[in-house]
């Protein structure tokens, strides 16, 4: 008998199968609390089920958890895991503290099929959609890892580990669905960021399913021509129709948007695309999150002067848009900005 993903049941569904099988219904409501809110890895933790129940559960069903294979720790803090599935494939995701908040930097997909030019999982080709409790469980990982080595628990989440969330649009939010709730990691939905490069029609279905977390937007460039070079989606999905469906989010949803923007020597450092990028965040409202690059190689993509991100900070300001810069993290393992490419894939 093939066993079956206990996961992919719903608390009802669990609650049924056990009246189908002669016994009571709230049982469900105890594996579901164990599978959840308690992030149980095998039927032998429930310990308030009987011997025969956990063998019962242990002949119709498997638990698919991750397991962290192999852990890195920066020397600025930042713990970047290896997580194996349970077909074997791995993906990573990172844990990053700055004062006192931990965020956790998590992973959609395996691989990617975007094809960004400055993404070392671009080089990895795409070989499936993460399930909603692998990605809840990449959560569960850090929460516990930022409890162990910074004393509580983890502020907050990001879409912005290996994989386009939005190619992975169902099971992403299913995922959020149950970190959000009080069956499950109980985190509220301001404090979760979905990461995307950019794909209008999933834009616009979030706004449509008024979704409670924040959205940023993979930006680089504000020049169609540069953008496309450096990010495909760009092609069929250019600037003006991302613009279209930004406008339409913060119209029912009331939430401003984050452009990420690195700056790359040779590439975006000049004037015309400080004023590309200042005139695009005046279409909506925005802030901007200028990132500091760790290369993937010793190719074209390299992180610019600092005399031109100040530069960038000056313009955005004396336009009055809120504009951050976020230092690079975990340079030293590998899991700064654009990294994430695991070595054993």
């Amino acid at each position: 008998m093939d066993k079956k993903d206990i996961r992919a049941y719903s608390k009802d569904q669990l609650r049924d199968f056990f009246v189908e099988k002669g016994q009571q219904a709230f049982r469900g409501n105890q594996v579901y609390e164990w599978l959840w809110k308690k992030n149980a890895h095998t039927f032998d933790e429930m310990t308030n089920l009987s011997k025969d129940t956990r063998v019962f559960l242990d002949e119709y069903f498997v638990i698919n958890h991750i397991a962290v294979d192999d852990m890195q720790r920066s020397s600025d803090g930042t713990v970047k895991n290896a997580v194996k599935l349970f077909d074997g494939l791995v993906v990573e995701s990172v844990l990053i503290p700055t004062d006192t908040r931990t965020t956790a930097c998590i992973s959609s997909q395996v691989g990617c099929a975007m094809g960004c030019t400055f993404c070392a999982t671009a080089r990895l080709k795409k070989q499936r959609n993460l399930n909603p409790d692998e990605i809840y469980d990449q959560v569960a990982a850090i929460n516990r890892e930022s409890e162990l080595y910074h004393g509580h628990k983890l502020s907050n989440i990001v879409f912005m580990g290996m994989g386009e969330p939005l190619l992975n649009y169902e099971n992403v939010l299913k995922s959020i669905e149950m970190i959000t709730s009080d069956e499950g990691l109980a985190m509220s939905p301001r404090r979760i960021t979905l990461s995307t490069v950019g794909i209008p029609k999933m834009i616009k279905r979030m706004a449509d399913e008024k979704v409670k977390f924040n959205l940023a937007v993979s930006l680089h460039s504000a020049i169609d021509e540069m953008r496309s070079a450096m990010m495909p989606v760009n092609i069929s999905n250019n600037l003006d129709e991302l613009m279209e469906s930004l406008q339409y989010w913060h119209n029912i949803t009331g939430n401003r948007i984050t452009f990420e923007y690195i700056i790359w020597r040779d590439i975006n450092d000049k004037q015309k695309d400080i004023d590309a990028l200042v005139a695009y965040c005046k279409r909506v409202p925005a802030k901007v999150n200028l990132i500091e690059y760790n290369p993937i190689d010793d190719g074209e993509f390299q992180q610019a002067d600092e005399a031109v991100t100040d530069k960038y900070i000056a313009e955005l300001e004396k336009n009055n848009i809120i504009v951050n810069v976020r230092r690079s993290r975990g340079k030293d393992i590998d899991a700064a900005c654009g990294q994430l490419a695991n070595k054993t894939s």
